[in-house]
C-alpha cells in the first residue's frame, strides 16, 4: 500500500532508518528494514534521488564541545506582503547563527532558535537584523535556560497513523 507521496511501507522503513542511524552500509540498512541489500540499496537511490532525504549530519552534543547561547525570538514584519516575506526569509537563511526559523500564523510571522557564543554576539545578530532592511517591526527574546528535547519526529509513527 502506497501513500499520498508513492511510498510504500518499505520506503518509510528506510527513511526512518536512515533518519534515525544516519549513513549505514548496504548490509545493515537492509538488515535494519528487513529488505535484500540490493532492492534496498536501490530503493534509497532512487530515494535520494526524489529528494527525500536532504542530507546526513550527526547530532552534536553542543554544550560538550562550546559554551554556547540558545535563545528563542519571535518576529513580526512591519507589513504582510509577499515581498516582505520572501525579503525575510532569504536574508535568515544566510545567517548560520539561526539555526531554525518557522512562519508561524496567528499574532507572530517567525519564531526562530538562534545559537551563538555569548549575549554580546546575540545582541551583534539583532542590531545586525534590524539594519538589514528585512522589515523587522518587533521582536521578542526567550532566554533558553535548559535544552530539554531536541529531535526529529518519529517518521514511521507519521506515516502510520491515518486522520479520520
Amino acid at each position: 500500500m502506497r501513500d499520498k507521496q508513492g511510498l510504500d511501507p518499505s520506503d518509510i522503513r528506510i527513511l526512518s532508518a536512515v533518519q534515525k542511524h544516519g549513513q549505514l552500509s548496504k548490509t545493515k540498512l537492509a538488515e535494519l528494514v528487513n529488505l535484500s541489500a540490493t532492492p534496498c540499496w536501490s530503493r534509497l537511490t532512487r530515494l535520494r534521488e526524489a529528494g527525500y532525504i536532504r542530507g546526513y549530519h550527526a547530532d552534536i552534543e553542543l554544550e560538550r564541545v562550546v559554551d554556547v547561547t540558545r535563545v528563542v525570538v519571535t518576529v513580526g514584519l512591519t507589513h504582510h506582503r509577499k515581498t516582505d516575506f520572501d525579503r525575510f526569509e532569504a536574508h535568515i537563511r544566510t545567517r548560520d547563527e539561526i539555526i531554525n526559523c518557522v512562519a508561524t500564523g496567528g499574532g507572530i510571522d517567525y519564531v526562530m532558535t538562534v545559537v551563538v557564543k555569548n549575549l554580546e554576539a546575540f545582541q551583534a545578530l539583532m542590531e545586525d537584523l534590524l539594519a538589514a532592511d528585512i522589515a523587522i517591526d518587533r521582536y521578542t527574546t526567550y532566554f533558553v535556560t535548559r535544552l530539554i528535547k531536541a529531535q526529529q519526529p518519529n517518521l514511521a509513527n507519521l506515516a502510520a497513523s491515518k486522520v479520520r
